[in-house]
């Protein structure tokens, strides 16, 4: 079967589909999700580009800024970077290259996570925008959540029950729509469960509250597929075939953390996070190479992290003990 026929037989057997449901057999199926694919999705040949595939000044950069946390931290043996959501590894094996001898522990979206906490520091490079999310409108005091159905056309939204209480959402208007961020602060919380002492790093692209109830951003909330490095709010369509992605709420993520009691550094573009990285030795470090052809090949990497993605995603740090 294929994963469209998987996913109407149970909408027929269970009723319209929460679209979280959707979204992780789109994206998790273990044998027809996006991710299981033999289909490489990343590059030119895929359907976007991130900051993983621009080695090695991306890792590099992000090895830099955990070796000063582990040296601020007395630079102890047992220090750990635990990465969520490490793709194809090319980040983690840049910086293992860097940092030889530091505790690498990657952690896929389904995978084990330490079962002792850890002390160093949590990496996390988009890996909030791929949890599964619900979509829901403000109704009242409210929220109408909105579940996939089948039509004659295909897959298609269908308004599903009233829900009064939702976490961590903005405050937005009567008709618009949010996707909810539970499982984000679920993966917030369950960070803090496990780092005894250190930092959290999340690289992704957001927003913040302020931005969504005063200046208006997604008023239909922020799905979206890719497919071929062309964007479509219709994320119903060819499920498993195309990327799915929601911005991640950092409004919720610092909440959370302020009340596990972690400190909060103020949310920073990416562009000001590498340069607060690299400037201290004008990207020395970050642009090493052996011949001035490769430098010049280096700088363009280092440029599209800083003015393409750079100003697209966010940092955001935290700090615990």
């Amino acid at each position: 079967m294929e994963l469209a026929e998987i996913m109407a037989s149970e909408i027929r057997a269970n009723g319209p589909m929460p679209f979280h449901r959707f979204m992780e057999l789109a994206l998790y199926h273990p044998r027809f999700g996006y991710y299981a694919g033999t289909r490489d999705p990343f590059g030119h040949e895929g359907d976007f580009y991130t900051n993983a595939q621009l080695q090695p000044v991306f890792g590099r950069l992000v090895a830099q800024q955990l070796d000063r946390w582990r040296r601020a931290m007395g630079s102890p043996d047992s220090f750990t970077v635990l990465e969520l959501g490490p793709g194809r590894g090319e980040t983690g094996d840049e910086i293992r290259r860097c940092m030889p001898d530091v505790n690498w522990i990657p952690v896929e979206h389904d995978g084990c996570w330490p079962d002792r906490p850890v002390v160093g520091a949590v990496f996390c490079n988009e890996f909030f925008d791929a949890l599964p999310v619900d979509l829901v409108e403000r109704r009242g005091n409210g929220w109408i959540e909105w579940r996939v159905g089948l039509s004659e056309s295909g897959f298609a939204w269908q308004p599903g029950g009233c829900h009064v209480t939702r976490r961590g959402l903005p405050r937005i208007g009567e008709g618009r729509r949010i996707e909810t961020c539970e499982r984000q602060v679920a993966a917030m919380e369950r960070i803090d469960s496990v780092l005894a002492q250190g930092w959290v790093l999340a690289i992704d692209y957001g927003y913040t509250h302020d931005e969504v109830e005063r200046a208006g951003r997604f008023p239909d909330g922020s799905l979206m597929g890719y497919y071929r490095h062309r964007a479509d709010p219709d994320v119903l369509v060819e499920p498993g075939r195309r990327d799915i992605t929601a911005h991640v709420n950092f409004s919720a993520l610092e909440d959370c953390g302020r009340a596990a009691g972690l400190e909060v550094f103020p949310l920073q573009t990416q562009q000001a996070f590498l340069l607060g990285v690299g400037e201290p030795d004008s990207f020395a470090y970050a642009l090493a190479a052996g011949t001035e052809m490769r430098r010049t090949a280096l700088r363009m990497l280092l440029k599209s992290l800083l003015f393409g993605l750079g100003e697209t995603f966010r940092a955001l740090v935290m700090r615990k003990g």
